[in-house]
């Protein structure tokens, strides 16, 4: 990783998120809900690698992506 970035990955999240149609989500911010991914090896090393937190960044490397694909549908 870039030693400039200062990620705040393990901080708690305390965002609003409002769903695609403009509506506040209905579920409260911050639950998480167990699933099974199958991910790259090397990916999931890379991640681990940073230290404990991996499945915490690795879950805002998700929801940055599907930010900007809700912002980038918002601008159609």
């Amino acid at each position: 990783m870039n030693k400039e970035y200062e990620p705040d990955w393990d901080q708690p999240v305390v965002q609003n998120h409002v769903a695609a149609h403009g509506s506040a989500s209905k579920q409260p911010v911050g639950v998480k809900q167990i699933v099974t991914i199958r991910l790259d090896v090397d990916m999931l090393e890379w991640f681990k690698a940073a230290g404990p937190g991996y499945q915490t960044r690795i879950n805002q490397v998700l929801r940055e992506h599907m930010d900007a694909q809700r912002a980038a549908q918002a601008g159609n």
